[in-house]
């Protein structure tokens, strides 16, 4: 388990967290959050179920549920991918979350949670992020974190039945400090106000 100020990052259970998890992604007023991921959406909580077993017996992907500090409640997941500890290269992915949690303090220490672990518990060199060169969400979600655009991968894959070009990002563990100091200047509680709000943005460029 990882723990911060307003959410663990927990090994994803699907006894514990399924019923929670489907909850929170069914609570949204439509399909959004999946046209860029390769799995969902799912129709019923047993198709949701039935995935979350699988999800939660792979070891690459292996899937973390986040669990919000302030209700204990499961509001989405998300993943380290293709481990290559020989070269000190892993990738974080199959990021899905609950609109609940969605631009909270919460979704960022959760990626600050990933990334120390990945550094500094797992010694890891380079983490990587990648996404559909269409997703600019994702896009501008990488580079507010910290990672670095290295180029386009194009035709890169095919899912859901459409092309994929695959915009690569990164980060090196020569940035990791400088990039963690930034997170922690972020997170201190004086950066909140009474109603939670932030009250200068993340800067870790």
């Amino acid at each position: 388990m990882l723990s911060g100020r307003f959410c663990t990052l927990q090994r994803l259970d699907p006894d514990r967290h399924a019923v929670d998890l489907y909850a929170a992604l069914a609570s949204a007023s439509d399909d959004r959050a999946w046209t860029y991921m390769a799995f969902g959406p799912f129709p019923s909580f047993d198709s949701y179920h039935q995935w979350s077993v699988a999800a939660a017996d792979s070891a690459d992907p292996r899937h973390y549920a986040l669990i919000d500090a302030a209700t204990s409640r499961a509001l989405g997941t998300l993943a380290l991918m293709r481990h290559d500890p020989a070269n000190g290269v892993i990738e974080v992915g199959s990021i899905v979350l609950s609109h609940v949690v969605q631009r909270t303090a919460a979704a960022t220490e959760a990626q600050f949670l990933l990334m120390r672990y990945v550094f500094e518990d797992l010694g890891y060199r380079r983490y990587e992020w990648k996404c559909d060169s269409l997703n600019e969400p994702s896009r501008k979600a990488a580079e507010r974190l910290g990672f670095t655009y290295e180029g386009t991968f194009g035709q890169a894959m095919v899912y859901k039945g459409r092309n994929r070009d695959t915009a690569w990002y990164a980060l090196t563990d020569k940035e990791w400090p400088a990039v963690r100091a930034a997170f922690e200047t972020w997170l201190n509680p004086a950066n909140f106000d009474s109603q939670g709000r932030q009250r200068n943005k993340l800067r870790t460029r």
